[in-house]
């Protein structure tokens, strides 16, 4: 039986002064794994406004830096002048790669959330920024989740991938090394860049849904750009206020379901010896120019 929101309680990620944003009772609507129902009614003609031009702004600059698969992805989400009603969506998402779209009232703990991911169940945040958030956003919203993570489940490799991921984090879970495998969800999901024949183009939906950070991924000489190596991935930090300093490049979505087929045990010992690598820092040897 589904428990009420009276036990779960909100997840901060990184250090933060500023309380949660998302409301984890609903009267009692969320629920033990931290799913509730999408409240649509309760969205203002504001609320679609504003998914509206974000969704513009967004779309109007893909063309050169997102990959292809987004792109060719992007028209199922449907409705473009409003927030998508979540069952509708998941019509077309479960026949295509049997995923579907939870809603959920914030971030989530890395159990539950891992946990949703091995039952190709995607979290999605149902609440929206407001107008003065419009350029910048402190925690993902809707429009984040679903413009930035939901065309790419719609590819059958990189919706497994995700899949697997979540079924490698239980086990990171119970290994206590859940932090450094959300380390490869973040430069991968998150931040990834893969390497197609007309060049480099972003994945990730961090990227994806940034109005600055596509451009600043794909085509700024600032950043380092390594190759995708597990153990490098997953010793190196991120920033979670700035654009990032460093992005792992891969040659196909194949590549990425390969890499995690293995059993981590052995990575995550590793991984207890060797000290972790700053944002930013590049190791004796590497160009930063993959």
């Amino acid at each position: 039986m589904d428990t009420p929101a009276a036990v779960v309680t909100p997840a901060v990620y990184g250090a933060s002064d500023r309380p949660p944003r998302g409301d984890y009772s609903r009267g009692g609507s969320v629920q033990a794994d931290y799913t509730c129902p999408q409240d649509w009614a309760s969205y203002t003609a504001a609320d679609h406004d504003t998914y509206k031009r974000l969704y513009e702004r967004q779309a109007a600059q893909l063309t050169g830096l997102a990959c292809d698969a987004f792109i060719k992805s992007l028209p199922l989400l449907g409705v473009k002048d409003r927030i998508p009603r979540f069952e509708e969506l998941n019509e077309r998402l479960h026949r295509a790669t049997g995923w579907e779209i939870v809603a959920v009232p914030g971030l989530i703990p890395e159990l539950p959330f891992f946990t949703l991911l091995a039952n190709r169940k995607f979290p999605v945040t149902d609440w929206i920024r407001k107008p003065e958030e419009f350029d910048y956003i402190v925690e993902p919203d809707v429009f984040h989740d679903l413009f930035g993570h939901v065309p790419m489940l719609f590819d059958p490799t990189f919706a497994d991938y995700v899949q697997r991921y979540g079924q490698g984090g239980i086990k990171a879970h119970e290994l206590g090394a859940g932090e450094k495998l959300a380390r490869l969800y973040w430069y991968t999901v998150e931040f990834g860049l893969i390497r197609q024949p007309e060049g480099l183009r972003a994945y990730g939906a961090g990227i994806l849904s940034s109005v600055g950070e596509l451009q600043h991924a794909v085509r700024s000489p600032e950043p380092h750009r390594l190759p995708l190596d597990l153990l490098r991935t997953m010793r190196t930090q991120y920033k979670i206020d700035t654009y990032q300093a460093n992005y792992f490049v891969i040659e196909n979505f194949a590549q990425l379901f390969d890499l995690t087929a293995p059993d981590f045990t052995p990575l995550y010992r590793a991984l207890e010896v060797q000290p972790d690598i700053p944002a930013g820092v590049l190791l004796p040897g590497e160009s930063g120019n993959a």
